[in-house]
């Protein structure tokens, strides 16, 4: 899917929409680690994975930007480090720059208030003010393959990224996953119209249904009984 076709079809779906249709369509779901947030609320990020994985030095940073096309997401793989960060204004400014469509740091970020200038869309776990301090052996891969958790992703994924936190889909679903997301979206919404105008979820869930069905059934679940009728709260 091209970059501007994926950012088209995925602006409008939140990443619980789209876990919710992974796992409906029994693809893996695959979450940065919790804690995992945007510099500002209100971020909303998808694009490409370029992979980047660092081990001390900023020039990974800057060999992965140049193997980068616009709207591609630098997914920065620092293994979760607290005691550095290593992403900041600079190499933030070179991906602006580069026209990326933001990063993801599985770690640390530094220079907060320039970060939040430049407004590139910037996911990490914090910030600290102290830079790498150490000169690592490059791995061969580095810049093939990021960790984010226990997540391994390539440019055969693309990252969403919002308020909720981020998580990877592969490229080859994304069509039928936004597919599935924006029926659950769209049913969601329906539900919370219907809330707002004074018809509750027990009610439109025919939950006394459910509970006389559950009563003669123990195995019958929830779910089964949502989706019996396309009611939407869970997957």
């Amino acid at each position: 899917m091209h970059p501007e076709q994926l950012h088209r079809t995925y602006l409008d779906l939140t990443t619980p929409h789209v876990a919710d249709a992974c796992m409906r369509l029994g693809i893996e779901v695959r979450c940065a680690p919790p804690g995992t947030v945007p510099l500002w609320s209100g971020t909303h990020l998808a694009g490409r994975v370029r992979p980047a994985r660092h081990y001390g030095s900023v020039d990974v940073f800057l060999e992965a930007i140049e193997r980068a096309e616009p709207g591609d997401v630098l997914v920065v793989d620092n293994g979760g480090r607290q005691d550095e960060a290593c992403v900041g204004d600079l190499v933030t400014l070179e991906a602006s720059g580069a026209g990326l469509a933001g990063i993801l740091i599985w770690g640390l970020h530094r220079d907060t208030t320039e970060l939040r200038t430049i407004r590139l869309p910037v996911f990490s776990q914090g910030a600290l003010p102290v830079g790498p301090q150490r000169l690592d052996p490059r791995d061969p891969d580095a810049l093939e393959a990021a960790l984010c958790g226990g997540h391994r992703v390539t440019a055969e994924d693309f990252a969403l990224s919002d308020d909720d936190g981020a998580l990877f889909i592969p490229l080859t679903r994304a069509a039928e996953v936004a597919d599935v997301a924006a029926t659950i979206r769209d049913t969601e919404r329906s539900q919370a119209a219907k809330m707002h105008m004074g018809t509750t979820f027990r009610t439109q869930a025919h939950l006394g249904e459910f509970l006389a069905a559950r009563a003669s059934n123990p195995a019958f679940t929830f779910r089964q009984h949502l989706r019996a009728f396309g009611g939407e709260i869970e997957e």
